[in-house]
């Protein structure tokens, strides 16, 4: 089959298989305003007696024009009736024609709760469609995939019920318990070490644990190393970190830890675990070095890159993925979420800092919120006019907005996405931020992209002590008159001895000031004139701290695959955590640079 050259100048397809999937993106691509086209017919159609579309008095139409004129452009509060009817029981068909067949919970909360995402049971197919297509990508990338496997972390969460009797549990739980998962064919492309049953053990010490043993078992086979977001490869680091010695003994005697007690697991393992004293004294040697500076390389020297996210919030993970890694590759594969899966990264092995996503047209109805930053109104918005997906423009920022098969309706996911090209006719978008402010004390608004570059600027100042910031979170400390912004950091520093004394303690303070000028001007304008905002503070807490924030976030329900680190935090509970952690504190010590004449370019 002829595939078009121009989707990568590295070769042609690894496989037939993968030359199909290669002409299914060049042809949907090429057509998609097509493609978008018939999507929104056909959801429109199948939809048209659902009691969401005939309130809106559609009269069967499914063309754009009619669907433009007459939908609004909802939020998840907006929806919130319907979605609490369908939970209670109610099966009538209110957002789509198709049986919800359960809820998706989202990372994201909607007053305190998780937000449910209704879904149909033909969505698996379309998710499967998509991780379809991302070997035959990659194999573009990375030639001699299918010599070996990959150790990816991958986990479960158990399962809730709503009151009416459907399913509620996150997008990827739902993925791993299907039949999509658990029963797809053989594909030497992409091969796991980890077995069914370790991941889908509920208990999550006890399907890393098995993980972790199934990857140093064929450790010389491993040719990738990869977790869902890069948030979760460094938890399984430091799980090695922690159970190293256990682990090592299991595979020098061949007898599987007493902690593993799931049957099925108990089952699976026993059957390829066999005493192995030269693996178990590799391991001693590796694990118990002083300095674990690229010991993902030297426990798995075959690995070619790196499969995480490490895109938005995640991008401060870099620097300690690059020193666990000796600097390995990372690639970001695909853009999801619970609301819909939406593209792929068509170059996978780029810079995190380069990384664009193809929108699949196939995949939902697309439009796009124009998104100005810098706007007067503070919110962004450059009135309510959407564009359509083959429309948008190079360079602009737009707010994604989303029509799915599973009765979702011009729904604002919050993504605010940059054009950075096209392939074909279907956009390529760097993922810029969630749509949300995470601190404000005044008049300031300081959002996740604005302290991420904070924490990055200010953190350079840490490399001549050999320390860098693995974690932070913050949160507006109004208790003080004025209020400040209070940070709070987790170090990595290679040598205690360098973080102690006044030189340090002088650096850290210096990083309180960094962190400020790399703030917005009204942040600035506040500390500066007008005396509303306080120095900015950070508190140093303890290694492993952010470990147990995550353990505490799991016990309340948290799923492993979806947790991501709060950028701020306000629950009581998680700040008494961390304050009973802190070792320092730190405050900027002189004024930041602000003037009036200063002017936004």
């Amino acid at each position: 089959m002829a595939v078009d050259s121009s989707l990568s100048p590295l070769g042609p397809p690894a496989c037939d298989k993968d030359a199909k999937a290669l002409q299914f993106i060049e042809e949907t691509t090429r057509n998609a305003d097509a493609v978008q086209e018939r999507v929104l017919s056909e959801i429109l159609a199948r939809n048209a007696q659902t009691e969401y579309l005939k309130r809106f008095k559609l009269g069967g139409a499914t063309d754009r024009k009619t669907f433009k004129s007459k939908l609004p452009v909802i939020t998840y509060e907006d929806l919130q009736p319907e979605i609490q009817r369908i939970a209670n029981g109610d099966r009538s068909p209110i957002l789509s024609a198709h049986p919800i067949s359960e809820f998706l919970t989202s990372s994201g909360t909607s007053a305190g709760e998780r937000k449910l995402m209704p879904t149909i049971q033909e969505e698996l197919d379309r998710r499967q469609l998509l991780y379809s297509l991302l070997m035959p990508v990659m194999n573009l990338c990375v030639p001699g995939l299918d010599k070996g496997k990959g150790l990816y972390f991958l986990f479960v969460k158990s399962e809730t019920k709503t009151p009416g009797g459907l399913l509620a549990r996150p997008v990827l739980t739902s993925y791993y318990k299907s039949e999509h998962f658990k029963t797809r064919p053989y594909d030497p492309y992409n091969v796991y070490t980890s077995p069914n049953e370790a991941i889908l053990c509920p208990d999550s010490f006890q399907s890393m644990y098995a993980q972790m043993l199934c990857g140093l078992l064929e450790r010389e086979k491993v040719l990738r190393l990869g977790a869902v977001f890069a948030s979760g490869l460094l938890r399984a680091i430091r799980f090695l970190q922690l159970n190293w010695q256990q682990l090592a003994e299991d595979i020098r005697t061949g007898t599987l830890s007493s902690k593993i007690t799931d049957p099925d697991l108990k089952s699976c393992i026993g059957r390829i675990l066999k005493p192995d004293p030269e693996l178990a004294d590799f391991m001693s040697k590796q694990c118990g070095n002083e300095t674990w500076d690229g010991i993902l390389t030297r426990i798995w020297p075959n690995t070619k890159y790196l499969d995480v996210i490490v895109t938005g919030a995640m991008a401060q993970y870099i620097p300690t993925l690059d020193y666990y890694s000796g600097g390995l590759p990372m690639a970001c594969t695909m853009y999801a979420s619970s609301e819909c899966y939406f593209g792929l990264n068509l170059n996978p092995m780029c810079k995190p800092s380069e990384v664009s996503y193809t929108i699949m047209p196939n995949m939902a109805y697309f439009e796009f919120l124009p998104y100005e930053p810098n706007s007067v109104s503070g919110g962004g918005e450059s009135g309510t006019r959407l564009v359509d997906l083959v429309n948008v423009e190079v360079g602009r920022e737009y707010e994604l907005v989303i029509t799915t098969y599973a009765g979702l309706h011009r729904y604002r996911v919050g993504d605010i996405l940059r054009v950075t090209g096209f392939h074909n006719s279907a956009p390529q978008f760097h993922f810029v931020r969630r749509k949300n402010v995470l601190l404000s004390i005044d008049s300031d608004k300081t959002d996740e992209a604005e302290l991420q570059l904070a924490v990055d600027n200010a953190s350079k100042r840490l490399q001549k002590f050999s320390a860098s910031v693995v974690e932070y979170t913050s949160y507006a400390d109004t208790t003080t008159i004025p209020g400040h912004y209070v940070i709070y950091w987790e170090l990595l520093v290679k040598d205690s001895a360098n973080s102690e004394g006044e030189s340090f303690d002088s650096t850290m303070d210096q990083c309180c000031l960094a962190m400020e000028e790399s703030l917005n001007s009204v942040y600035r304008q506040g500390r500066v004139a007008d005396n509303s905002i306080g120095p900015l503070e950070i508190r140093v807490v303890k290694s492993g701290t952010f470990e147990e924030l995550m353990d505490y976030a799991i016990s309340r329900g948290a799923s492993i695959n979806q947790y991501k680190v709060p950028r701020c935090v306000n629950f009581t509970p998680i700040m008494e955590l961390l304050d009973s952690r802190v070792i320092s504190k730190h405050f900027s010590p002189s004024l930041p640079h602000w003037t009036p004449e200063r002017k936004m370019r």
